[in-house]
């Protein structure tokens, strides 16, 4: 008899991308590349394609629950990632899913992608619900993986430079108690992706050559998928963000075209293996450093 391999799980709790690029079609791919088995609980169904955002329609709180629980009825997910949850209402069905002990959730590792604001100045939030990620399920997460926009609102604080990543990790960290990736991809005048990781005890910055010539969208999903993958995989959380770094520099290096637009090659990136070798620059500082970071680093 054929000895079967058994795969991990990682379920993604997301909005659905109309236009495969984003969302829960790009976390499940991205599992799926890492090796991983991915369940979904679609959050919000969007009408959209790599230009633009038509429509977002929330799913109805009682159904997103009824999904979760349909999953860890029966596949026992290793680790999880949010994704778009736009209402307050379906912000509070996950967190007090995973606030119920009874669940058996404790040793989960949940990565929590907040998307407020989308790359392009989006609001892909509402105003209401801001609150609620602030006060229920950000103090659940493992990690939290803002982008620049959300760093300055999470942190209370402007980014303008590479030090400012350090200092706005330690705050978002000081003020909900779960480590953070603070993603400076888009910090201006910068000559590498310089990202900021912080857990109160160890300090990465992770720096990657940007890819010239390529514009896509779900970097963020992605990158956020294959740190949730690594951590159901069994890796510790610094690694599985040194994972995520690489996997997201291999997947927008190997970017395809489709229509008119890129987009990200999740599938034809890389293994675990291979991710954390895919080019980037890891350097590791205990929390009592004071030293400064420079992009050209």
């Amino acid at each position: 008899m054929t000895k079967r391999k058994q795969l991990p799980v990682a379920l993604t709790i997301a909005g659905s991308d109309s236009g495969g690029g984003a969302g829960i079609q790009a976390d499940l791919k991205t599992f799926a590349a890492l090796g991983v088995h991915g369940a979904s609980a679609i959050a919000c169904l969007t009408a959209q394609n790599p230009k633009r955002v038509l429509a977002i329609e929330p799913c109805s709180p009682k159904m997103l629950r009824q999904q979760i629980e349909a999953v860890f009825a029966e596949l026992k997910p290793a680790a999880a990632k949010t994704g778009m949850l736009f209402t307050a209402e379906n912000i509070s069905v996950v967190a007090n899913f995973f606030q119920n002990s009874k669940l058996q959730t404790k040793n989960l590792k949940l990565v929590l992608d907040p998307v407020m604001i989308s790359t392009s100045g989006a609001r892909l939030l509402e105003p209401a619900a801001e609150k609620i990620l602030k006060e229920k399920l950000l103090p659940l997460a493992a990690l939290v993986t803002p982008n620049l926009d959300e760093a300055e609102i999470l942190a209370g604080q402007k980014i303008l430079a590479p030090e400012d990543l350090r200092s706005a990790a330690r705050e978002i960290h000081s003020r909900f108690g779960c480590a953070v990736l603070v993603k400076g991809g888009h910090l201006k005048n910068c000559r590498v992706a310089l990202d900021v990781f912080f857990d109160g005890e160890t300090e990465l910055l992770l720096s990657a050559p940007f890819v010239k010539g390529i514009s896509t969208h779900g970097t963020g999903c992605t990158y956020s998928a294959a740190i949730g993958a690594a951590l159901a995989l069994g890796h510790d959380l610094p690694h599985a963000v040194e994972i995520g770094k690489n996997f997201i520099t291999a997947a927008i290096a190997n970017s395809y075209r489709v229509g008119k637009h890129f987009a990200l090659g999740q599938i034809s990136a890389v293994t675990i293996k291979n991710s954390v070798t895919a080019g980037g620059k890891t350097a590791r500082r205990s929390s009592c450093s004071a030293a400064g970071c420079s992009c050209g680093s």
